[in-house]
C-alpha cells in the first residue's frame, strides 16, 4: 500500500510537471533582445523604413536584404539586384549586402554567412514565404540571424518576409497564396507559436485566419494590413503604421467596451489595433 502511494503521488507530480511544460511551450514570446518590425506589405510610408533604419544604427549600419522570397524570373534579370540595392541607399546606408540562395548549402557556407555575422540589421523583401523557408531555415544563416537579434540588432520584413518570422508558416503552400495551411508549415521562429498573416485588409482576408487557429487553436493568430507594421521588443509590440493590426487571440476588446454589442462565439473572434497601440503577446492581451 505504501509502495502504491509513492508511484500515486509521483504520477501526480509528474502530469503537474508534464501540464506545466505543455502550457510553458505553447507560451508566446518574442525575442529577449533586439527588434523585430514586422510589416504587412503593400507600398510602404517612409516611417516604417526609418523605423528600420534606427533600430539597425542609421547611416552607418551594415544591413543585410533577403530578397529570396521574390521569383527566378525577377530576380535573374540584369538589374533586379541592382535596384533593390539602390532602394536602400536611397536612406543614406553606406553599407547594404544583398543575401540571395536557392541552395540550403550556401546558407550553411561560412563564406556565405559572414555579411549576416558582421550585419546590425536585416530585411526580408516580399514574394511567397516558402522560398525564404527552403533556403534558410534550420541553417547556419538561420543561427546567425538569432545570433544578430542577441547582440540587439533588428530583422525586418514585409508581407512573405512578415510570415516568416512567425513559427507557424501561413500561407505556405507552393501550389498558391491562398491555402493558409500547406506542404510548408515552420517559419523562422523569431516569435514563438504565432501565425502571422499580412495584406489582411486591402485583400479581405480577414477570416482566412480560422483555418488555421480551428486546428492549432494554441497558436496567437496576427494579421497585419498593408503599410502597417508591428514593433517587437520582447514579449510586447506596438503598431505603427497607416492601417490596422488583426488580433485573434480568443477574445475581443474595443475601446468602447463590449458590453452592448452582441459578439459570435470565441472561435469567431478577432479585434483591431491601429498606430500606438500595444500589445503583450505572452499574456495575450492588450496594453491599455
Amino acid at each position: 500500500m505504501a509502495r502504491l502511494k509513492l508511484i500515486l503521488a509521483f504520477l501526480f507530480i509528474w502530469n503537474g510537471f508534464f501540464a506545466q511544460s505543455i502550457k510553458t511551450d505553447t507560451k508566446t514570446a518574442g525575442p529577449a533582445t533586439g527588434t523585430l518590425i514586422v510589416i504587412g506589405g503593400g507600398r510602404l510610408d517612409d516611417e516604417i523604413f526609418l523605423e528600420f533604419k534606427k533600430h539597425a544604427g542609421g547611416d552607418s549600419a551594415h544591413i543585410v536584404v533577403i530578397p529570396t522570397a521574390l521569383p527566378d524570373d525577377f530576380l535573374q534579370q540584369d538589374s533586379a539586384l541592382l535596384k533593390i540595392k539602390m532602394g536602400f541607399e536611397k536612406y543614406g546606408y553606406e553599407k547594404v549586402t544583398i543575401l540571395h540562395t536557392r541552395d540550403s548549402a550556401d546558407a550553411n557556407n561560412p563564406k556565405f554567412i559572414e555579411p549576416i555575422k558582421n550585419a546590425s540589421g536585416i530585411y526580408f523583401i516580399g514574394g511567397r514565404q516558402w522560398r525564404i523557408a527552403d533556403s534558410f531555415l534550420n541553417t547556419k544563416a538561420h543561427d546567425e540571424m538569432f545570433k544578430l537579434l542577441e547582440r540587439g540588432g533588428v530583422i525586418a520584413g514585409s508581407s512573405a518576409g512578415a510570415t516568416i518570422q512567425g513559427s507557424y508558416l501561413a500561407r505556405g503552400d507552393t501550389k498558391n497564396n491562398q491555402i493558409m495551411m500547406g506542404d510548408h508549415e515552420e517559419g523562422l521562429r523569431f516569435i514563438s507559436n504565432i501565425a502571422i498573416d499580412q495584406h489582411v485588409l486591402a485583400r479581405n482576408r480577414q477570416f482566412d485566419m480560422f483555418d488555421i487557429l480551428k486546428n492549432k487553436p494554441e497558436l496567437l493568430g496576427l494579421g497585419i494590413d498593408e503599410n502597417t507594421a508591428i514593433v517587437v521588443h520582447g514579449d510586447q509590440f506596438e503598431v505603427i503604421g497607416s492601417s490596422y493590426v488583426t488580433i485573434y487571440d480568443g477574445t475581443f476588446w474595443s475601446r468602447e467596451g463590449s458590453d452592448m454589442k452582441h459578439l459570435p462565439d470565441e472561435n469567431a473572434l478577432f479585434y483591431m489595433l491601429r498606430k500606438g497601440d500595444r500589445y503583450d503577446l505572452k499574456e495575450r492581451r492588450v496594453i491599455e
